[in-house]
C-alpha cells in the first residue's frame, strides 16, 4: 500500500487546473495541452489502480488537518467506478471543449475550473471518511458554479443564482447530518464503519433522511431537481459535464456511499428507509420522463432525462439486493457514456445547423449523419433497446426488484421505458424521416474536436452492451463490486 498514488491521481487534475489560470488568454496551445496531458496521465494510473484492486491491494492517503479532522484518500473498487469514468469523459470532453469554445473570451477562467470540478469530483470519489467527502462535495458545488455561469449572459446568471440556491440548503442538510451522526459515533471512515446502533432509531432514521436530502439536490431527486432543468443555460460542454459525470453522479454516488458505507445494507434494511427512497426514485424515474415529453428544446428534453435516469441509480443501491446492487451501480458508468453522447449531438446540432428546438431536426440526418448515427445509438440506450448498454442496466434492475421482493419495480422500469420511447422516438423521427424546410440553415460535421469524442463515447455506449459479459466490462468490475458488500 502506498499513500503516493491517491495523491497523484487527484493532482492529475488539480494541478492543471492552478496552473491554467495563469495562464494568459492567448496561450491556447499551453492550456490545451496541460488539460489533455492530465487527463492522460489519469487514464493511464486508474489502469494501474483497477489491476492492483483487481488483485486485492488498496491505496490511501492521509493528511491530518487538526486534532480529530484529517482527510483520507482511499482507492477501493467503488472509487475507480467512479474515477475511471470521469477519467474517460473528462478526455472527451476536454476534446470537445477545446473545438466547441473556439477562441472564445475568458477561456482560462473557463478550463481552470473545468479542471477544478475533476478534481473535486476525483476527491469525492476517493475519499474514505465522511468529512473528506464533504470537503469535496461542497468544492464540487464551488467549481460549477462559474462555469454555469460562464456565459454571464441574464439567463445564465439566473442558472447559476438558482443552483446555489438549491445547492446551499442541502450542504446545510448534509452538514447537520454528520456532525449529528459523528458526535455519538466519531469519524466516519468508509472501510471501517463503526457502531450506528449507539443512536436511537428514530435519530438515526432523521439523521439519514438529513443525508439523502443534502445529496439527493445534486441527484436531481424530485421535488429537489429544479435547478438542473435550468442550467441548460451552460455551455454544451458544461451541460455534459453535470450531466454525466460531475454534479448529478456526485449525489447519486452520496446515496451508494450512504447505504453500503455509512449505515450498510443490514441496518438500512432493518431501520426500513431503503423502501421510502426506492419508492421516491420509482417516482422521480416516471416523472422525469413526464417533463422530458412536454419539452419543446433538445437540451431541456435531455434534462429532464437525466433527472429521470439518475433515479435508477438510487433505485438500485436501496433496493440493495444483489441484482438491483450491480444494475444501479453499472447504470452509474453506462448513463455516463450513453448521456454524453446525446448532449456532444445537442451541442454540434446546436453549433453546426443552429439547431436547439425538437421541431428544427427534420431531416438533420441527412446533413449530419456521424452526429446522428450517435445520437440514435445514445437513445436507443436510454430507452434499453439491446445491445446499447442501457438495456443491462434495466435488465438487472428487473431482475433485482424482483429478487428483492419488490414487483413492482418492473412495472416502472416498462412505464419508463414507454415514456423514453415517447420521446426520443419522436426525435429520431424527425432526423431520419422528416423533411427540412426550404430555409433550413445550412449543416456541416467538419468539426472532428466535436464530432470525435461524440463518436468515441457512442461506440463506448455499443461495446459496454455488446461486451458486458467480458472480464474488463463495467458489468463485470460492478459485479465485483457488490461481492464485496452483499454478504
Amino acid at each position: 500500500m502506498t499513500a503516493v498514488l491517491p495523491v497523484l491521481i487527484l493532482a492529475t487534475s488539480l494541478v492543471p487546473a492552478l496552473l491554467i489560470f495563469w495562464l494568459p488568454e492567448r496561450a491556447w496551445r499551453a492550456r490545451a495541452w496541460l488539460n489533455l496531458g492530465g487527463a492522460a496521465v489519469k487514464i493511464l494510473l486508474v489502469v494501474f489502480l483497477m489491476v492492483e484492486v483487481a488483485n486485492g491491494v488498496t491505496h490511501e492517503a492521509r493528511l491530518d488537518l487538526a486534532p480529530g479532522l484529517y482527510l483520507l484518500l482511499r482507492v477501493d473498487a467503488l472509487t475507480l467506478l467512479f474515477v475511471s469514468l470521469s477519467a474517460f469523459l473528462w478526455l472527451m470532453t476536454t476534446i470537445y471543449a477545446i473545438a466547441y469554445l473556439g477562441e472564445g473570451p475568458n477561456l482560462s477562467r473557463f478550463f481552470g475550473f473545468f479542471s477544478l470540478c475533476v478534481a473535486a469530483t476525483t476527491g469525492l470519489a476517493l475519499a474514505g471518511t465522511l468529512i473528506t467527502f464533504f470537503i469535496f462535495f461542497e468544492l464540487l458545488t464551488l467549481t460549477t458554479w462559474p462555469l454555469v455561469v460562464h456565459k454571464e449572459n441574464a439567463k445564465s446568471v439566473k442558472a447559476g443564482r438558482l443552483y446555489l440556491a438549491y445547492s446551499l440548503p442541502g450542504s446545510a442538510a448534509l452538514l447537520v447530518a454528520i456532525i449529528w451522526l459523528e458526535s455519538a459515533t466519531g469519524p466516519v471512515i468508509f472501510a471501517e464503519p463503526g457502531d450506528l446502533r449507539v443512536l436511537s432509531d428514530a435519530s438515526l432514521m432523521a439523521i439519514f433522511a438529513l443525508f439523502a436530502l443534502g445529496v439527493g439536490v445534486k441527484a436531481a431527486l424530485f421535488p429537489l431537481h429544479g435547478w438542473l432543468p435550468e442550467a441548460m443555460a451552460a455551455p454544451a460542454p458544461v451541460s455534459a459535464l453535470l450531466h454525466a459525470v460531475a454534479v448529478v453522479k456526485a449525489g447519486a454516488f452520496g446515496i451508494v456511499r450512504l447505504i453500503y458505507d455509512v449505515y450498510g445494507i443490514a441496518l438500512t434494511a432493518e431501520l426500513g428507509v431503503g423502501l421510502p427512497l426506492a419508492l421516491l426514485a420509482a417516482f422521480t424515474i416516471l416523472w422525469g420522463s413526464l417533463r422530458a415529453l412536454q419539452q419543446t428544446e433538445v437540451k431541456k428534453r435531455l434534462a429532464f432525462s437525466t433527472v429521470s435516469q439518475v433515479s435508477y441509480i438510487v433505485l438500485g443501491a436501496a433496493l440493495a439486493g444483489p441484482y438491483a446492487v450491480i444494475g444501479g451501480l453499472v447504470h452509474l458508468v453506462h448513463q455516463g457514456l450513453m448521456k454524453i453522447t446525446l448532449f456532444f449531438c445537442a451541442g454540434l446540432y446546436d453549433e453546426r445547423a443552429g439547431i436547439t428546438r425538437i421541431d428544427q431536426l427534420d431531416g438533420i440526418g441527412r446533413r449530419m449523419p456521424l452526429t446522428s448515427i450517435c445520437f440514435t445509438i445514445g437513445a436507443m440506450g436510454m430507452i434499453g433497446i439491446p445491445p446499447v448498454a442501457g438495456f443491462v442496466s434495466k435488465f438487472y434492475l428487473g431482475l433485482g426488484g424482483l429478487q428483492a421482493g419488490e414487483p413492482w419495480v418492473v412495472g416502472v422500469l416498462a412505464a419508463s421505458a414507454l415514456l423514453n420511447a415517447g420521446y426520443f422516438l419522436p426525435m429520431l423521427y424527425r432526423i431520419w424521416f422528416g423533411v427540412a424546410s426550404v430555409d433550413a440553415p445550412a449543416a456541416d460535421e467538419r468539426s472532428p474536436g466535436m464530432l470525435v469524442p461524440a463518436v468515441a463515447t457512442a461506440a463506448a455506449s455499443l461495446a459496454a452492451g455488446l461486451f458486458a459479459g467480458a472480464a474488463i466490462s463495467p458489468l463485470a468490475w460492478a459485479s465485483l463490486i457488490a461481492a464485496g458488500y452483499l454478504p
